[in-house]
């Protein structure tokens, strides 16, 4: 069996969710692993797994866009902890002697396991955007350019790619391997049905869409974001519970939210129609709402706006349809998004000492130096 370290991305909860149910299964399979994490990855994994803190990039938002100088200067003023916890980092490298590392999107790890010669997987949602073809408005190109950079400077180029995805295309080269979502088991026991309320998921204040959800009073919406426990006309606040939360995402007649991706993937497993406000400024939200809108599962809104509330409900009815008929279908994987079919592969990859990831990372890196 190997030993692994798993660095995971903090920002937000969908990366430890994920990386919560492949640490089961590596962990059954007889692996040791040792989880590298910051923030609210750090904060879910930890009680269940061997975790390191470091840090990592946190990014601040103000009404649904990044705020760039405050996202700047929440992550400069704790570069002297980040130093800090790097050495400790090392020090987990040195002492624990890992076979290989896997990333989701968590750049220290993936850069150490380069530095020392290791097999580097990536796994996660963001390499689809590296290396997935799909087609952008041509106002987008230029922030599709700009992500693709970014992640190239945050992840080096990983010996294999495990892309997470509900919309297929093309690869680009044969190292990588698309996959549906990965749902949490807790997800996967819900039972989908319909008890008369809007389910709202704000990661970061957005009170103009706030303010005008209260002009539809026929309307109830259930909040999740704002750290409140109260009602006021037709919204009913909630403070964030995972059971809570999931309860209210598998009883809703519709989600209304930021476009993440895990948020997206459960309620496209749930039969939910999506009203997605993609984040300004972050591209894979751009992408998974176009994405979303092409499947016809749900909208893409640019604008807060009341013309925008009147063709979502307007469209609930065809939208929700839809969104049933691929929900009793099962999607596009056969464990319902269990994530059977990336586990066969890491088992692949990680049987007989690890041997198909070394033949990867032998013709990967033997390419780039090639290359060089």
């Amino acid at each position: 069996m190997s030993r692994i370290i798993y660095g995971v991305s903090g920002e937000g909860s969908g990366h430890s969710s994920r990386a919560s149910e492949i640490l089961r299964h590596l962990l059954e399979s007889g692996h040791e692993v040792r989880v590298v994490s910051y923030d609210r990855g750090y904060r879910n994994l930890s009680p269940d797994f061997t975790c390191l803190q470091i840090e990592g990039l946190r990014i601040v938002s103000v009404d649904n866009r990044v705020n760039v100088i405050r996202t700047l200067w929440q992550n400069l003023i704790r570069v002297r902890v980040a130093v800090s916890r790097l050495r400790e980092l090392a020090a987990l490298f040195k002492q624990f002697r890992p076979d290989c590392v896997i990333t989701d999107f968590e750049p220290a790890t993936a850069w150490f396991a380069v530095r020392r010669g290791l097999p580097l997987i990536s796994l996660d949602n963001q390499h689809r955007m590296r290396y997935m073809e799909f087609k952008v408005p041509h106002r987008l190109r230029f922030e599709q350019w700009q992500t693709k950079l970014i992640i190239r400077c945050m992840i080096p180029e990983p010996d294999v790619a495990l892309a997470i995805t509900f919309f297929r295309g093309a690869v680009s080269n044969g190292r990588t391997f698309l996959f549906p979502p990965i749902l949490r088991r807790e997800v996967r026991a819900l039972q989908s049905q319909q008890h008369g309320f809007h389910l709202v998921y704000l990661t970061g204040s957005y009170d103009s869409l706030i303010g005008l959800l209260k002009q539809f009073t026929e309307h109830r919406f259930r909040v999740y974001g704002y750290n409140r426990h109260d009602t006021d006309e037709n919204l009913e606040y909630r403070e964030f519970s995972g059971d809570g939360f999931l309860q209210d995402l598998a009883a809703c007649e519709s989600v209304v939210a930021t476009a993440g991706f895990t948020l997206i993937s459960e309620a496209i497993h749930l039969g939910k129609p999506y009203l997605a406000f993609p984040m300004q400024g972050q591209f894979e939200q751009q992408l998974n709402a176009l994405c979303l809108e092409e499947l016809g599962l749900g909208m893409n809104a640019q604008v807060a706006d009341r013309s925008t509330l009147d063709r979502f409900f307007a469209r609930l009815p065809e939208l929700a349809a839809h969104a049933e008929a691929r929900r009793a279908a099962g999607g596009d994987d056969e464990a319902h998004g269990g994530g059977c079919a990336i586990e066969v592969m890491l088992d692949r990859l990680l049987a007989d000492d690890l041997g198909l990831l070394r033949q990867y990372q032998c013709q990967h890196r033997g390419r780039t130096r090639t290359a060089i």
